[in-house]
Order: C-alpha cells, then structure tokens, then sequence
C-alpha cells in the first residue's frame, strides 16, 4: 500500500521545495549579516573601512560615514551616523542601507540591524597583514572584488618594498608614541607588540621597546620610558583643532638620559593616515621608515 501523507501535509513539488529551501536561506543570511548580493548602499562607521570603499572605487555606494570619519575630503558631504560607542540606529536604518561595516564589539547595534533584516559586516581590529584581507573581504561584499584585490596588492607590494629597503640595517629600539598629555609626559599612550602599529613599525626596520607586552597599546610611565631607554621616539600627531607640533617635542627634554633624546632622535609625523588602518597604511610605513633610516631612500 501507497504511503499516505499525514492529514494537512503535502508533498512539496521539487522546484518548489527549491525555491522554499532558497528562501530560508536568504532570510538567515540576511539575519547573520552575511548576505552575499553586492550592496549599493553602504553605511560605514569605520574611518579605515570608509577609506578603503574610496580608494577601491566604491564611494558612490557609501551612504553615511562615522563621526570620526576624515578621508577621502568626500566623506564630509555624507551624513554622520554615530561611531563605536554611539551609532544612531535610527538615522543608519532611515538611509535604507543594503550593508553597514560596524565594529565586531557593537553586540547591540549587530542586533538592531539583525532585527531590521540589515546586512552587516563585522570589521575587527588586528595586524598589519589584515588589512589587505579586509580590503579582499569588503571589495568582494560590494562587488568590485578585482578593483579591490589590485588595491590589496599594491598595499602589500608597496610594504613589501619598504622591508627590502631596510633589510639588513641595524634596528633601533623604538618607542613609538600616539598620545599623552599636552605640554607634559604624563599618560603616554605607546604602541605595544601587539597590532598594525606594531607591525608597520617593525616593518619600517625599527625595533619595537615594548615588542614583548602583547597587548594593543601600553600607557607608560616616564619610569617606564627611563627603564626601555629607547634610542628612538616617534610620537604622532593626528587629532584635530589644535595638533601638535615640533615645539612639544622639547618636553621629551626632561628625560635627557634617554638615548633617543640625549642623541637628539626624538621626532614627530603628523597625520591620521598613522592611526588608521587603511590603504594609506604603506605611506605612513614609509615615512617611519624615511625616519629610522634616511639613508635606505637617498
């Protein structure tokens, strides 16, 4: 005897149970965030994302940046939709994104735009080396992945360059420095032996003071600075209204028993493109390394 199916059931037709079985598919990639069509509409909150859509070609597509954005000069056009600690859900989902590029950290927001079935893109913070692959990832997302990988290429070829330059010169031990207050020495913010600034600066050929605490950024103390005694110190300045300049570099002077400040390699590089892990990254590898070794590029 012919089974019977169960009474308010039916057998789904094969072309219907494929179209259902795609259905179901879209509808939780959509809800993760991992939806695979190009996006048209782009939300970015991230400074290095943002730039990394414009110089792949991809800015006509971005919709609305973060507070903190600054380049390209187009992103001052487009409207502000928050950043890491405040995004403004409201005004994101009002631009009618197809992708929003938040932090991987934002839970909440994630959970917003899982509700409003808004695609998302989890951006994480990490090394030197990842951002050519997030570039890859975001050139794909967007569907300009050819445009994008030759842009990762010549991010990774250009820094590749500046490792060939310095190779074999000595390396300086180097405290590399991107905040502390103004006018003083006190809660300087370094890099540690962790994340892109550590890596550009190891590719720049110097030797990292504080290569063997494994965490992002350290605040020191100038005891701490005393004790590392680097030979070099390289302190950024990217904030904006009021930078700082080649003046402030005198308050290294109390610590005259410093290598780098007794033998006068105390130096200053201006501009966010230090701070931002994005395409600009081999420039700004390029300059600390024009600055550790002047010599390698005559």
């Amino acid at each position: 005897m012919a089974a019977v199916p169960a009474r308010g059931l039916r057998p789904r037709r094969p072309r219907a149970l494929i179209a259902w079985c795609a259905a179901v598919a879209a509808a939780v990639a959509m809800a993760a965030g991992v939806l695979s069509a190009d996006a048209h509409r782009v939300v970015s909150i991230i400074p290095a994302t943002t730039e990394m859509l414009f110089a792949m070609g991809a800015g006509d597509r971005v919709v609305g940046v973060g507070s903190y954005d600054q380049f390209p000069p187009e992103v001052g056009r487009l409207p502000r939709v928050g950043a890491l600690l405040d995004p403004d859900v409201e005004r994101i989902i009002s631009l009618r994104p197809d992708l929003v590029i938040l932090y991987g950290t934002q839970a909440d927001l994630r959970e917003q735009l899982e509700r409003a079935h808004i695609p998302f893109y989890p951006y994480e913070h990490r090394g030197l080396a990842d951002i050519p692959q997030t570039i890859r990832r975001i050139g794909a997302r967007v569907g300009v992945a050819d445009r994008a990988d030759a842009l990762a290429a010549r991010v990774e070829n250009d820094i590749e360059n500046i490792r060939q330059r310095v190779d074999g010169l000595p390396r300086p031990r180097t405290l590399l420095v991107f905040g502390r207050q103004r006018h003083a020495l006190t809660d300087i913010e370094a890099s540690g032996g962790q994340g892109f600034l550590h890596d550009m600066l190891e590719a720049a050929g110097g030797t990292d003071v504080l290569a063997d605490i494994h965490r992002q950024s350290v605040t020191m103390s100038t005891e701490m600075v005393l004790a590392r005694a680097p030979e070099v110190i390289i302190e950024l300045s990217y904030a904006r209204g009021d930078p700082m300049t080649e003046a402030d570099l005198a308050d290294w002077n109390q610590l005259a028993s410093v290598p780098a400040v007794r033998r006068h390699r105390v130096f200053l590089l201006s501009g966010n493109q230090f701070v931002v892990p994005g395409p600009r990254v081999a420039a700004a590898t390029e300059a600390i390394a024009r600055t550790l070794h002047p010599e390698a590029f005559k």
